[in-house]
């Protein structure tokens, strides 16, 4: 497990960032890589603790097996380390850059606060593999004569895809967008991931034989029962896109947006493509020269704080309804848990003003556009403290407080009561389908990722996607190979 005293010699390093005052001027990934023996000696640290929390179920949703590779970097192996990772997780590329890194929360050293750097030794294996060729198609033996249709083509159903594309199924993915990648390719900003790693899977995924066909809205364009009667079976990775409604008045007033379709534009403007969507359709949106309010606390309106930046804001200010958590937290009562302590993404020190405890009372306007966001202070109820009002300039608001379940207006319409839906503790409407075999109310239709979890992180959107292949083999050819 590394070097047996590796913890007790070697500081925790990670990836440095350039300045803000650069990275803000371009939209490209701005980390800088740290050198292979770097790498070797953060992997070092890994203990042998006895009990591996970093590698689930607390840790990793898709139990990379993070000491074992760990112990192979430090040894200089990488190659060994490299198809290790791969034998759980099929885009260590994409988890290695966008992931919150649960795992380093569950790490043993995190009760001193000086977790592994799993995070930047997954991404440095990553590249790696990319630098020495290793990521090739490995396409099957021998064909099984079956055929899958996937529905869409994000993170899940990208892992579904090559899954059972590699045991010989003939597998069809068909996503609504321009290319494949879901919120991956159109959500997440290049700053975090930029997208030719997206390009790199799908050739390999073609070279294993799945085929991708782009510009189909399916449950619009094509009905859910002509794939079902076309294929074998059919696999729902739509993932979780409805705006969760946040019922503030004035949000009819221009310059008040869901944050999707400024997002979705941005990465289209970089990918230098037409910027409409199919789904988020929208007249351009600019945040140059302007000042921009985000609602909300997470990882999508800390997106547009960076994106808002980049493209010449004057000022950024996020708004967040939670307490401000503590710079700290209580590592006897939470670990090996996610803690809720005081984060700053790299999108916010940039030079976001943030403010917690505050709610969003109501967009005003003059002449039909916005000029301000008024708040005031909430309880620990969120319930509005009178007498604490005040108004935030705005030229430009953004509502990022997540998503409610998959479009109603494709799919689920176009099965309409024979789909069973649940709402969850999030309320969040989502394809009633369990975790074990992931099969819905339609006979022959599996669902996995967002579209049946909720809103998630793309780690386990590829631990769905695997599952459910998984599943689906099984049932189509009474035995599996593939691993849960």
């Amino acid at each position: 497990m590394g070097k047996v005293t590796g913890f007790l010699e070697i500081d925790r390093q990670v990836h440095k960032y350039q300045p803000a005052s650069d990275r803000i001027r371009h939209f490209k990934e701005f980390t800088l890589p740290m050198s292979d023996k770097e790498v070797e000696k953060q992997a070092a640290r890994c203990m042998d603790c006895g009990v591996p929390f970093c590698h689930g179920p607390t840790g990793c949703p898709i139990h990379n097996q993070i000491p074992d590779w760990n112990d192979l970097v430090y040894n200089g192996d990488w190659e060994s380390a490299i198809r290790n990772l791969h034998t759980t997780n099929n885009f260590p590329e994409f988890t290695g850059r966008i992931c919150p890194a649960p795992c380093e929360e569950a790490c043993t050293l995190n009760l001193e606060d000086i977790p592994v750097a799993i995070k930047t030794v997954e991404q440095a294996l990553a590249d790696k593999a990319y630098e020495l060729g290793m990521v090739r198609p490995q396409p099957p033996e021998a064909k099984t004569g079956k055929s899958v249709a996937i529905i869409g083509s994000g993170p899940a159903g990208m892992a579904a895809a090559q899954q059972l594309a590699r045991v010989g199924h003939d597998v069809h993915v068909y996503e609504r967008e321009s290319k494949p990648g879901g919120l991956m390719r159109f959500g997440i900003p290049d700053f975090k991931m930029e997208k030719h790693f997206i390009d790199r899977r799908v050739e390999q995924m073609q070279g294993e034989g799945v085929t991708f066909h782009c510009g189909v809205n399916v449950g619009v364009d094509r009905s859910v029962d002509e794939l079902l009667a076309e294929h074998d079976a059919v696999l729902y990775c739509g993932g979780s896109e409805t705006p969760r409604p946040a019922g503030i008045p004035g949000a009819e007033f221009e310059g008040v947006h869901d944050a999707m379709p400024y997002l979705v534009q941005q990465n289209k403007r970089v990918g230098r493509e037409d910027i409409q969507s199919v789904a988020w359709p929208s007249q351009p949106i600019v945040a140059g020269g302007k000042h921009v309010v985000v609602v909300g606390g997470g990882d999508t309106a800390s997106d547009c704080v960076g994106t808002a930046f980049r493209q010449g804001a004057v000022r950024v200010t996020q708004l967040d309804i939670r307490p401000q958590p503590p710079e700290k937290e209580n590592k006897l009562a939470v670990w090996p848990y996610w803690a809720t302590k005081m984060r700053t993404s790299s999108s916010q020190a940039e030079g976001a003003e943030r403010e917690f405890q505050v709610a969003t009372l109501e967009f005003i306007g003059e002449d039909g556009a916005l000029t301000g966001v008024k708040c005031c202070e909430v309880d620990e109820k969120r319930q509005p403290i009178a007498g604490t009002e005040f108004v935030i300039r705005a030229d430009l608001a953004f509502i990022a407080i997540g998503f409610a379940g998959p479009f109603s207006d494709s799919v689920v319409k176009d099965l309409g009561g024979r789909l069973q839906v649940i709402k969850d503790t999030r309320r969040s409407t989502n394809i009633a389908a369990n975790d074990k075999d992931y099969r819905t109310s339609v006979d022959r239709l599996y669902a996995a990722g967002d579209v049946r979890r909720g809103q998630s992180l793309v780690v386990w959107a590829i631990r769905e996607g695997r599952q459910a292949a998984q599943s689906i083999d099984e049932a189509l050819m009474g035995s599996s190979v593939l691993p849960r």
